[in-house]
């Protein structure tokens, strides 16, 4: 017996898919189908707020360095207004590494609800529905290999 896929809620073998608690034989799928729903625009805002958080040091430094040019002060104070801009520029850096990994993985996740469809023993049967897009499409293409692999039915 062949494992295509395994985690916590969900096990897809050469025999069976196990969605949970129930147990469905794949000798007994005739077909695999999925849908997916409308976006969320609450994911949609958050990855927004990311990339605002991402360009406000930026357009910080750029502002100061703007300001300290258009003060037309002194030359020590001129350096200062363009250091400390500078400074806050760089201060971005440890910060978008960590904000650019949270956004990768928002992407990953997607933003859409997914479920995954079966036809068992003539009935649609819905299998499974998550957010997460990365998981999904393991889970989805585990159990199309699974149904690739059954003999064809005799007539």
């Amino acid at each position: 017996m062949t494992t295509y896929y395994d985690d916590r809620g969900v096990r897809v073998t050469t025999t069976a898919i196990r969605v949970h608690e129930r147990t469905f034989p794949l000798a007994e799928i005739s077909a695999v189908w999925h849908r997916q729903g409308s976006r969320s625009w609450r994911v949609l805002a958050g990855r927004g707020a990311l990339g605002a958080a991402l360009a406000a040091p930026l357009v910080a430094a750029l502002l100061g360095i703007a300001l300290a040019l258009w003060l037309d002060r002194s030359p020590t104070v001129t350096v200062a207004i363009v250091g400390a801009a500078t400074l806050v520029g760089l201060g971005v850096g440890p910060l978008a590494d960590f904000l650019f990994e949270y956004l990768d993985r928002s992407y990953a996740r997607g933003s859409r609800e997914r479920e995954l469809w079966v036809r068992w023993r003539g009935t649609p049967v819905r299998l499974l529905t998550t957010p997460d897009a990365l998981r999904f499409g393991q889970i989805y293409r585990a159990v199309q290999r699974a149904v690739e692999q059954q003999p064809a039915p005799r007539p």
